[in-house]
């Protein structure tokens, strides 16, 4: 099974930070192929897959979608499990309740329409199957690597509310860093590179969100606090 560097890194790091920290359609609609990307009230664009010719993927990109459903899920999980014990850190409910289940919803939809599996990054030949996900709960996954990543940031982020904002920056991170390479890897397709792009702006923004949450907490460095690798004063603020 394939672990991308993103991830390991990511492992890495919640490791040596582990001991840081103190006590966030319309179905007619067409667009000759070219797909529609609308903005909702909730500054969360959506994507009508109805407006797109939807093109074959290649194994490279059913992997980059099976993956990022469950990536997605992971920060839903992980937010909204940390803010029972965290009820102080709004940004894990706020995140974890709106923006992360659309996330999810964009994501599945693509899923659906290629009825791909996405707990199996393997065998592709297994289509979409809803009444195995609906058997998984929160904070369990199929995929070894999914879950590893989601103990090791839960096993941070109960320590403190210091460690829950941080653990939503490593999320937001390492969502980003994978983003970078499937919009790459998603080429000429539009209605991937339409949804990855959707993703990436939320969590650029969310990002900023638990950098702002530990800066008001008297971490006057945010998100840099934990060092290069989550220091991301390139990101765009407000997209």
């Amino acid at each position: 099974m394939k672990i991308s560097i993103t991830t390991a890194t990511l492992f890495t790091s919640l490791l040596l930070f582990s001991g840081c920290g103190d006590s966030s359609s319309n179905k007619d609609a067409r667009q000759n192929g070219n797909g529609n990307a609308n903005a909702n009230t909730q500054g969360v664009n959506t994507v009508d897959i109805y407006s797109y010719n939807l093109a074959p993927l290649n194994e490279k990109q059913k992997y980059s979608l099976a993956y990022m459903w469950n990536e997605e899920r992971l920060a839903q999980d992980i937010y909204l499990n940390l803010y029972k014990v965290h009820s102080d850190v709004r940004q894990l409910n706020n995140i974890g309740t709106n923006s992360e289940g659309r996330h999810i919803e964009l994501v599945q939809n693509l899923v659906e329409a290629y009825d791909i599996n996405i707990t199996n990054l393997v065998d592709y030949t297994q289509s979409y199957s809803e009444t195995e996900l609906n058997a998984m709960g929160a904070g369990v996954y199929g995929i070894e690597a999914i879950q590893t990543l989601y103990d090791a940031l839960y096993a941070k982020g109960v320590n403190s509310s210091r460690d829950a904002l941080e653990v939503g920056c490593m999320v937001e991170v390492t969502d980003i860093n994978d983003l970078d390479e499937y919009i790459a890897d998603a080429k000429t397709n539009q209605a991937l590179l339409d949804t990855f792009d959707i993703l990436r702006d939320g969590s650029y923004r969310h990002y900023w969100s638990f950098d702002r949450g530990l800066k008001l907490m008297g971490i006057s460095e945010g998100c840099c606090s934990l060092g290069d690798d989550f220091c991301k004063p390139e990101y765009p603020y407000g997209s």
